[in-house]
């Protein structure tokens, strides 16, 4: 588990996972308060970034070392207690069975939930996890959770470059081009914990959905960039249209309308252009990588 300052739940949480698992691995990202020292004192192997590098940056560190322990599976879960570390064994059971390589602790499907979760994080949650769909054929509900589980398969395979919290969905990108199983698991999340996550949601919200919309343009750029420039190039049309249905007005009003309807229509056909081309070109660079190296 990544660790920042959690001294007042590090020690609870550490011990409650041990219940369910042979080891405990945390992952101190610089933390100033005796976080690393209680999580030793309590029965986890902690290792220690001088630096703070965020959630990214620890998970990195966490799945090197897994790998070199040669470990069945990893469990990641959350150190500030909002994780219910009974819930394990459920994320765990898909793994150790095959039928699974990476799980999810869900809040949105049937059985999970958030208790005293604020609307607004649960709206953020809705939009990210929308958008992050509309670029992958994986269907996931709650693409923010950080309580999940990994095979040996998913670790030795998955590889993120994020050092942020935007890794939560670098990683689902990635499992779907490895064409790994990613299977939710019901979970219920605490928001009444002492000190909850570190990041604020407008932070976490505004980082996250970025990459997803960056993602979405790389992937589906005639979505991103053709319908926006259907709608600028209608706009565009339909003011020119009202300028000529007003063409006995002064001709600096016509002038200054009709301008505005031309680039307005212009710039609306550049988008709908570009996203021609760039669809176009990822077309042909998926059929040159598939025809000369065989990756799908």
């Amino acid at each position: 588990m990544p660790v920042f300052n959690e001294e007042e739940t590090i020690g609870t949480v550490v011990m409650r996972a041990l219940e369910h698992v042979d080891e405990v691995i945390c992952i101190d990202d610089g933390s100033s308060d005796a976080s690393a020292r209680i999580a030793e004192a309590c029965g986890a192997t902690v290792i220690r970034h001088r630096v703070n590098r965020g959630y990214g940056g620890a998970l990195k560190t966490l799945f090197k070392h897994a790998r070199q322990m040669d470990v069945d599976a990893l469990v990641v879960l959350d150190s500030d207690g909002q994780h219910d570390t009974n819930d394990i064994p459920r994320l765990l059971e898909p793994i150790m069975d095959g039928s699974a390589d990476f799980t999810i602790g869900s809040r949105f499907v049937e059985g999970g939930g958030g208790t005293h979760m604020p609307a607004y994080r649960r709206l953020g949650i809705r939009v990210i996890t929308a958008t992050s769909n509309l670029s992958n054929e994986l269907g996931i509900r709650d693409t923010q959770s950080g309580f999940r589980a990994f095979s040996a398969r998913a670790l030795d395979r998955l590889r993120f470059d994020a050092e942020g919290m935007e890794l939560s969905l670098e990683m689902l990108e990635d499992a779907q081009e490895k064409q790994l199983h990613v299977r939710e698991v019901p979970t219920v999340i605490r928001y009444d914990v002492p000190k909850g996550s570190n990041y604020t949601a407008v932070s976490h919200g505004f980082t996250v959905l970025s990459w997803a919309l960056i993602s979405l343009s790389q992937k589906k750029p005639l979505l991103v960039l053709g319908l926006p420039g259907i709608g600028l190039f209608a706009t565009g049309a339909a003011m020119g249209l009202n300028v000529a249905q007003n063409v006995t007005n002064t001709l600096d009003t016509f002038l200054g309308d009709g301008l505005t309807a031309i680039w307005v229509g212009v710039l609306g056909l550049s988008l709908m252009a570009t996203g021609l081309v760039l669809q176009g070109v990822r077309s042909l660079l998926r059929h040159l990588i598939v025809e000369h190296f065989g990756i799908d």
